[in-house]
């Protein structure tokens, strides 16, 4: 894809507490690499990436090819940068949450973003998928597979165990969030919540995302 063709701009959120990998993990997910020496972020960065999706209908038939333009914004976890990271939530469309399966404290810690998330962010339920990541570093893990479930299963989010070192399950998880996203605005009546700028109207794809809704109401 050329610059500008696209059908969809999705502006993704990496969340967590400062060294769980979130750099990392989005390097690996937009380069297929991992770098061992990043340094820790300052405010904001962001990762770019152009990937086709291609949608399910629930009978199992697939949808037609949307173009997608993926921004991956990184944030700082550390409690100075708060304010500033909080600022960006009600512009993302989905968030990867991030934890480090070797720190329990970031683990407990999931909770705090949870809450932030549904203070800042578009609505009360936004899309979320919790990534346990550093699996890779099996003999030093804090946290269980089933304690990281559990709570998964609390807030009603999808799960990965995910290592930005090996590059497991990375794309598994961003490509779950993206279908979140992309269904939550297929089904949506309401679209006040999609960010200015998310559909390309110039793009192949005809603007109308509500096309084939079912006519409820969004999930939020």
């Amino acid at each position: 894809m050329s610059d500008g063709d696209y059908d969809y701009l999705i502006k993704f959120l990496a969340l967590g507490d400062s060294g769980v990998g979130k750099t990392s993990f989005l390097f690996q997910y937009t380069d297929g690499k991992f770098n061992s020496k990043f340094i820790t972020t300052v405010g904001i960065d962001f990762r770019e990436k152009r990937v086709i999706y291609k949608s399910t209908g629930p009978d199992g038939t697939s949808g037609r090819k949307q173009k997608i333009h993926m921004q991956l914004w990184d944030t700082a976890g550390q409690e100075r940068f708060r304010s500033l990271t909080t600022a960006f939530f009600r512009d993302a469309m989905g968030f990867l949450l991030l934890f480090d399966l070797t720190n329990e404290q970031s683990f407990l810690n999931v909770r705090n973003w949870m809450s932030q998330l549904q203070i800042h962010a578009y609505c009360e339920n936004p899309d979320v998928v919790l990534c346990g990541n550093k699996s890779d570093l099996a003999d030093q893990r804090a946290v269980s597979t089933d304690e990281a479930r559990e709570l998964a299963e609390k807030y009603g989010i999808p799960y990965f165990e995910t290592s930005a070192a090996s590059g497991q399950n990375v794309s598994e998880a961003v490509d779950v969030l993206l279908d979140l996203i992309m269904k939550r605005m297929e089904r949506c009546v309401d679209k006040s919540w999609i960010p200015d700028g998310t559909v390309r109207a110039n793009g192949s794809t005809n603007p109308d995302i509500s096309e084939g809704s079912d006519g409820g109401k969004c999930a939020c």
